[in-house]
């Protein structure tokens, strides 16, 4: 938010989890408010996901990662921001650029999947640097 405040021509995003935002998602409420141009993008998982997938390369079991979330994009409403969903990866980009040309906060929500993450984070790269 205070990127926003300080620099309100430039564009600023965030970049969240969807756990790591609902543990602050309420400052929404500020950035409105503050009539702030934010976009905030939330990589939905239903998961703290990054906390699984390395548990699960640790060999750990996954027991309380997954939790449910609430509609992003009528919670984003309730605060006075616009919400929007990503369901087509080619509308990514669009929207953020009408969040962008909008102004005012936006909140967008992409769902986000991390199966592949062991094939491209792990063996792919692994293979690239010679550590197999």
């Amino acid at each position: 938010m205070m990127a926003a405040k300080l620099n309100p021509d430039k564009r600023v995003m965030a970049i969240c989890g969807d756990g790591g935002f609902m543990m602050n998602s309420q400052e929404m409420e500020t950035a409105v408010r503050e009539k702030l141009n934010l976009v905030i993008v939330v990589l939905d998982d239903s998961s703290y996901g990054m906390i699984r997938w390395k548990q699960a390369h640790a060999g750990f079991p996954d027991w309380g990662l997954q939790f449910g979330n609430p509609d992003f994009v009528a919670y984003a409403n309730s605060y006075g921001a616009t919400g929007h969903r990503i369901t087509r990866t080619e509308d990514l980009v669009p929207t953020f650029e009408k969040a962008f040309e909008a102004g005012g906060v936006h909140l967008v929500d992409v769902p986000v999947d991390y199966s592949e993450n062991q094939r491209v984070l792990i063996d792919e790269l692994a293979a690239k640097t010679c550590l197999i």
